[in-house]
């Protein structure tokens, strides 16, 4: 019903273009940029910071960090290869193993 009136769509069409028109002034504005620059690079530092905080007290409280689990990750992912050669080798010993008993036979 809305989207059929004439008078919805003439407000819709102005709205836009206004809104269109404030965003062109506000990224034109090297003070709004600059702004806008300085709010994402304390946003990110502020992140970091609190990283760093909450390592410190995942650290205290002995649990351990995400960094913590990747290590452990990679640690476990490196004995699973190891652990697979191992049991390669010992499979292709018994095999040989178990074939020698019998070309001795002949």
């Amino acid at each position: 019903m809305l989207k059929n009136n004439p008078m919805m769509k003439k407000l819709v069409e102005t709205g836009e273009e206004r809104v269109g028109k404030l965003a062109q002034q506000l990224l034109s504005n090297e003070k709004f940029v600059a702004a806008v620059q300085s709010l994402v690079s304390r946003s990110l530092a502020a992140k970091g910071t609190l990283d760093a905080a909450l390592r410190t007290a995942l650290s205290a409280m002995n649990l351990p960090s995400t960094a913590d689990l990747e290590q452990l990750r990679s640690k476990v992912d490196d004995l699973e290869r190891l652990l697979a050669s191992v049991e390669g080798k010992v499979d292709t010993l018994v095999a040989s193993a178990t074939a020698a008993p019998t070309s001795k036979k002949k």
